[in-house]
């Protein structure tokens, strides 16, 4: 099929010839991204930066892009939820293979590594506060899949919480890079990780509405699947992986293990262990 441009009311490009969420031209992006959650925690990883040479902003979407270590290097701000990493990945990948001028797919493509930092819920005891957690697999619990081609991957963790919960779909599965977990050292832990839609009810935090699903953070936190246990709770480490797969980039999720449910801890030194973590990957992935 004819290589047809993308109409301008399917991949939005402002005026000044930047992508239209993200507020980037292909030239304010390195090859390494690093991603957080929060627009604030933005300056607590590039304040680690060598040099930094390009900063903006718009709407929870934060970017600097700099150098650390003779290296060139992004780091930008999501907000929260699979919704918005799904404009994430998908203004990224616009950036490195449309031609935004010709409106025109690229025919050699290129692959981005990905690397996101962020914070997490422990669902096992044994978990403590303060860990340092790489997300080996990614369970989605929303359905934004549902929306994107079939993944070509073993389902059989998603299958076994679709059974334990009887939910009416289900979750998808997808794992990190290899090749960016190869890069890790003994002081980060792997483990999988669920992704939820939201934060209280569907991470089964009862405030006054109760869950519908009872002492659901038991009954995952007891499966075990091929060897394999779900470790921690949070937003969007799944979509990252599944769009990651099907568009061609290297996916890893670090998280920073800030509450352990079971025991009904949170971290009191929260910041600092984020910020151990910030200063881990970079150390990791600008070498």
């Amino acid at each position: 099929m004819e290589n047809q441009p993308i109409p301008a009311s399917e991949l939005i490009i402002n005026s000044d010839g930047s992508i239209y969420h993200l507020h980037l031209k292909p030239e304010h992006l390195a090859s390494t991204v690093f991603t957080v959650g929060d627009p604030d925690r933005v300056a607590l990883v590039s304040r680690y930066f060598d040099q930094i040479d390009f900063k903006t902003q718009k709407r929870e979407f934060v970017t600097h892009t700099g150098w650390k270590n003779g290296k060139r290097v992004t780091v930008m701000s999501t907000g929260m939820g699979t919704d918005n990493i799904e404009i994430l990945m998908t203004e990224l990948d616009a950036l490195v293979n449309v031609d935004l001028e010709a409106r025109l797919i690229k025919s050699e493509k290129t692959s981005l590594q990905i690397i996101r930092i962020g914070t997490s819920g422990s669902m096992q005891a044994d978990l403590p506060v303060g860990t340092m957690l790489a997300s080996e697999i990614g369970i989605g619990m929303d359905t934004l899949m549902a929306y994107y081609p079939k993944l070509n991957e073993d389902q059989d963790i998603a299958k076994a919480i679709e059974t334990e919960l009887d939910l009416p779909f289900l979750p998808y599965q997808a794992t990190a890079s290899t090749l960016l977990l190869d890069k890790l050292d003994e002081k980060i832990i792997r483990g999988v990780t669920l992704t939820c839609p939201g934060f209280y009810a569907p991470q089964g935090r009862k405030v006054r509405l109760k869950p519908r699903f009872s002492q659901m953070i038991e009954r995952l936190a007891a499966l075990e699947i091929k060897g394999k246990r779900l470790t921690n709770f949070e937003m969007e480490t799944a979509g990252y992986y599944a769009l990651g797969k099907l568009l061609g980039h290297e996916m890893l999720s670090l998280n920073a293990i800030v509450a352990n449910r079971p025991l009904k801890k949170f971290d009191q030194e929260a910041e600092k262990s984020v910020d151990r973590l910030i200063q881990k990957a970079l150390e990791l992935f600008t070498r």
